[in-house]
């Protein structure tokens, strides 16, 4: 805390150091102000194996090491081979990028997709939930925000309005927002990129999320990306080209070893990642990607900027996790 009171004046003893007392409170306020900034300029390992983060010149040479997601100690026991869940952390030199990824075959026996509001159904009481309360309260494997809400807080339990739509198990927990896109997947499996306008003429949706717009479509991303210029901490979302991958990402930003990137950077980093369509979610303060480590604990991966707090997590209203069946 930051002390608003005059300082005392020097008493320094005869015959001690001039700079001495000066020397001490910069060395004592350096030592404080150490861990604010290492979490400012990089986190040069992954949260989930430690191991370093794969680096690469620039977003179209990324290249996705993709490893298995750990699951549990007995990985046979879960029934889930490396194919069906992985996970991928990495940086960008050009622009200044960390950012963290999974991928989830849409095919697999073991997995499920799960898409809530933050504790509740609209008009039954929305209350808004961390993603990592979420993803710990309800068992899940991993989650990340999805669609746009209001208000904005840190506070859990509150109510709160999405902003478009959210179908849970086939039933319609929030309404389409006729401007923005919308993630879906449907009963006989896959997924797949649409406008929320679309949705009432659709049938066969299990589980659906809004988000903002779609900024990859058939691998090339969006034109109207190509203007757009703000830098931000991005929640985002793939789909392959069968559809039958989904890739969630997490890029961080507001820090100086992460800068935040556009809906064109985003898109080209879906891309690389193996994705042929793509849609932008709530970003800002409240993107937070949280994963289940092999004992159980549940943590952010991502580096959360709400209120551009270390470590500040927001309290988001929708989610979209991934659970053993």
């Amino acid at each position: 805390m930051r002390s608003t009171s005059s300082a005392p004046r020097d008493r320094r003893p005869s015959g001690g150091s001039p700079g001495g007392g000066r020397a001490i409170f910069r060395a004592a306020l350096f030592l404080a102000l150490l861990p604010l900034f290492s979490f400012a300029t990089c986190a040069t390992v992954s949260l989930i194996d430690g191991q370093p983060l794969a680096a690469a010149a620039s977003l179209e040479s990324a290249r996705p090491s993709w490893r298995p997601f750990p699951i549990c100690e007995d990985g046979a026991s879960s029934g889930v081979t490396d194919a069906c869940l992985s996970y991928f952390s990495g940086r960008v030199s050009e622009p200044r990028l960390e950012f963290h990824a999974l991928r989830m075959s849409l095919s697999s026996p073991a997995l499920r997709i799960v898409v809530r509001t933050g504790g509740g159904a609209q008009g039954e009481g929305a209350l808004s939930a961390k993603v990592s309360s979420f993803v710990r309260d309800n068992g899940l494997l991993a989650g990340i925000n999805a669609l746009p809400f209001e208000p904005s807080s840190d506070r859990e339990g509150e109510p709160r309005a999405n902003v478009g739509v959210v179908v849970s198990d086939g039933r319609t927990l929030s309404p389409p927002h006729p401007r923005f896109d919308a993630l879906v997947f449907f009963d006989g499996g896959g997924a797949a990129i649409m406008p929320q306008a679309r949705m009432r003429y659709s049938e066969n949706i299990a589980n659906a999320v809004g988000g903002f717009f779609q900024i990859l479509k058939d691998g090339e991303p969006e034109p109207r990306t190509l203007g757009l210029r703000a830098r931000h901490p991005r929640s985002a979302a793939g789909v392959s080209a069968c559809g039958g991958f989904l890739y969630l990402l997490a890029i961080d930003g507001r820090r100086s070893g992460s800068v935040g990137a556009t809906e064109l950077e985003t898109a080209l980093l879906l891309r690389a990642l193996g994705a042929a369509q793509g849609i932008n979610f709530d970003g800002g303060g409240s993107t937070a990607l949280a994963m289940r480590m092999p004992g159980g604990e549940v943590r952010v991966v991502n580096a959360p900027a709400h209120r551009r707090l270390r470590g500040g997590e927001r309290a988001v209203a929708g989610v979209l996790g991934i659970a053993l069946r």
